[in-house]
């Protein structure tokens, strides 16, 4: 039985460089750290929320070919990587403090989406480089009774 969720991921990037000033502002934002930089045949640039306390990890390597992505095409490969807030203010502070001040594609902007789990909130985006599509979103741990009723009556509704 697994005790743990996803020990790591790592994305090839269009334009590494420019990607990681993105990266470096994004997850330093949400306040992970770049814990190491290798060179193995690739270059690879690592974020870690928790650093040095070893958790889960998101890597960024350069792309040798491709094209930017488009999620809206639901392409074979991973849809969206969603990223833990803190509470549905985290989600908010970051959608006005950073995807706005930095012009970055807000898909969906911050709300709540009671047919995923009571009191689900989130805003989606995409990485201006390669058009990595992700989403910062919170669950509560305890939700409202009010976020639980709006739960159940969307699930209802589908």
């Amino acid at each position: 039985m697994r005790w743990k969720g996803v020990h790591h991921v790592e994305f090839s990037v269009l334009s590494y460089e420019e990607s990681i000033l993105f990266y470096d502002r994004m997850f330093g934002w949400l306040g992970y750290k770049s814990f190491s930089t290798l060179d193995i045949g690739y270059r690879s640039t690592y974020y870690m929320a928790r650093f040095p306390l070893f958790h889960s990890y998101i890597g960024i390597q350069p792309a040798f070919q491709g094209a930017r992505l488009n999620s809206k095409n639901h392409d074979p490969g991973i849809h969206h990587i969603a990223l833990w807030a803190r509470n549905r203010r985290e989600v908010d502070d970051f959608y006005q403090r950073f995807l706005v001040r930095n012009n970055v594609e807000v898909t969906d902007s911050p709300q709540e989406y009671p047919v995923y789990t009571p009191g689900y909130y989130a805003v989606f985006f995409n990485d201006p480089v390669s058009g990595i599509h992700f989403e910062l979103s919170h669950t509560p741990l305890i939700p409202s009774y009010p976020a639980y009723r709006r739960w159940k009556n969307a699930l209802r509704e589908e």
